[in-house]
């Protein structure tokens, strides 16, 4: 399998969780302590993770960076760190915490001079655009403000300008299992082959990331599947071989 596995920790209250559709009140706490997760991960083989301070995307400033610190001080995940990032400030805590890579999303909608100011400070290795989408329209603010703006445009746009990885969300599609939104994600591909897309929302089995791999998709988030046990951690040994 070529398909790159990023497995999702979501923290609120320092606690590992997911939502539906970003929508707060769906809050279900999975694990109290996220570092045992991350360290389940690993141990299966797991060593990429994309970690949301999910408090931070609600309030507008990084907020959980010590459960971050915890997880990348007692592993060695390579970990993208996303939610609430909004001033150089934001990314220095994420950095000094062991964060490898940041994620941008709300910020470059509605401040893209600070976005590129960070691209070019930190390189296109460091900096992920996070799109996404509703309906194809770009959506900020922990998704609870839809956009005028285009998805694949959006995108174009960004990667015109140096952005080289991009993590798509299909709001619709989050927290779902209902499987992914391929077909979108083959259009960006066939628009942008240049870009790393990162599919993010709907996985619901290892058939899902079977078929995002068929289609040459480069890498996937997922977190519900594994935390309903919809996706076992011996199954992605498998596929990782």
């Amino acid at each position: 399998m070529k398909l790159e596995l990023i497995p999702a920790i979501d923290i609120m209250d320092g606690k590992c969780v997911r939502l539906t559709q970003g929508d707060y009140k769906s809050k279900k706490v999975y694990f109290e302590n996220p570092l045992e997760v991350a360290k389940a991960l690993e141990g299966s083989g797991l060593n990429r993770l994309h970690i949301v301070d999910l408090d931070g995307a609600r309030e507008g400033r990084i907020i959980n960076y010590k459960t971050l610190n915890l997880i990348a001080s007692r592993t060695s995940s390579v970990i993208d760190f996303g939610g609430g990032l909004k001033s150089d400030k934001d990314l220095e805590i994420a950095f000094e915490n062991g964060a490898q890579m940041i994620t941008g999303g709300s910020i470059a909608v509605k401040e893209p001079e600070l976005f590129y100011q960070w691209l070019q400070r930190f390189g296109a290795d460091r900096i992920i655009l996070g799109a996404d989408a509703k309906d194809e329209k770009i959506a900020v603010s922990g998704w609870q403000e839809t956009t005028s703006q285009m998805l694949i445009p959006f995108i174009e746009n960004f990667h015109h300008n140096g952005v080289i990885k991009v993590i798509c969300t299909d709001i619709g599609r989050d927290g779902m299992l209902e499987g992914p939104s391929t077909g979108l994600y083959v259009k960006i591909r066939q628009a942008l082959p240049d870009i790393y897309l990162i599919a993010s929302g709907g996985v619901g089995s290892i058939k899902d990331l079977v078929t995002l791999d068929e289609a040459g998709i480069p890498a996937v988030i997922f977190g519900k599947a594994l935390y309903e046990g919809r996706i076992k951690l011996q199954d992605l040994e498998k596929l990782n071989c």
